[in-house]
């Protein structure tokens, strides 16, 4: 009588184990399913973050370095020709046509010529006068920055030279107006051996090239020494023609300062440097500069 107990209760048991069986079964893909979801979505949170990363990267690396404006003046005219016959006359009577140009490596930067005149009067003395042409043209470069700044600062270096020459006495400075962006005239009394000269220094820059007049002027053996003011006012007219003839020969303006030259980005490196005037093969007796 107890043998159909019994196996009932064993069915049940088994029955009871398949069912725990078919149950797990059922969860395992649902497990799976979840998983998998939760392992694309982690996968697709991370590639965001490096296509993020990456493109930050790349502006960073794109951005260019900072350019500089082309320098305005892109050449120089002829030394010798920056001022004109007539204005040689009135400074160099007795050499307006014995311009001697300076030695250049690259006459498109630098560039001078000088003119030497004696009018001479026998035993009532001689009149003695000298000029010189420099031209300095600056271009523009990655390293050493615009061609307009570089050039004045050599214009402001030029400047503090003439006001520092060993030996002058009665120095005087003033600006000067209608000679490209800036013009400074610095004149002063020098006593050589030859004589007491009376010495004229007018600076000038337009846009990247720097203008320098030097002029002086002595009334040798016996002969009265030239008005101071009459040199200067010609030195001044001197250096408005070079400057004149710097923006013509770049094909622009009359050198007041402003230039319509196109400015474009340049990263060409500059080649130019300082101008060594022709003073030194002249006879002109200039002071020697302080350190």
């Amino acid at each position: 009588m107890h043998q159909p107990a019994q196996r009932d209760l064993s069915d049940h048991r088994r029955a009871k184990r398949l069912h725990r069986v078919l149950v797990c079964a059922a969860a395992v893909p649902v497990m799976l399913i979840a998983a998998g979801c939760s392992s694309d979505s982690g996968s697709d949170d991370g590639a965001g973050k490096d296509t993020s990363g990456l493109g930050a990267t790349t502006s960073a690396d794109a951005t260019a370095a900072p350019t500089v404006q082309a320098a305005a003046y892109r050449k120089l005219p002829e030394p010798c020709a920056v001022v004109s016959a007539k204005t040689l006359a009135e400074l160099v009577p007795k050499g307006a046509k014995s311009g001697k140009e300076g030695t250049s490596s690259d006459t498109a930067s630098r560039g001078s010529c000088s003119w030497t005149s004696l009018d001479n009067n026998g035993v009532k003395g001689s009149q003695f006068r000298w000029l010189n042409v420099s031209l300095l043209r600056f271009d523009s470069s990655q390293t050493q920055g615009e061609g307009d700044q570089l050039a004045k600062e050599y214009f402001a270096k030029q400047v503090q030279e003439a006001q520092s020459v060993t030996g002058a006495k009665n120095a005087k400075s003033e600006p000067i107006a209608g000679a490209g962006a800036e013009a400074t005239a610095v004149r002063y009394d020098l006593k050589k051996k030859e004589g007491a000269f009376k010495q004229q220094t007018v600076v000038a820059r337009v846009e990247n090239v720097v203008v320098t007049i030097d002029y002086n002027g002595a009334g040798l053996a016996g002969d009265k020494a030239p008005n101071a003011d009459t040199l200067t006012k010609a030195a001044e007219k001197a250096v408005k023609e070079a400057v004149a003839a710097v923006t013509s020969a770049n094909g622009t303006g009359t050198g007041t300062g402003t230039s319509s030259a196109p400015k474009s980005p340049s990263a060409s490196p500059s080649s130019s440097k300082s101008a060594s005037k022709a003073a030194s093969a002249s006879p002109s007796p200039s002071g020697t500069k302080k350190n």
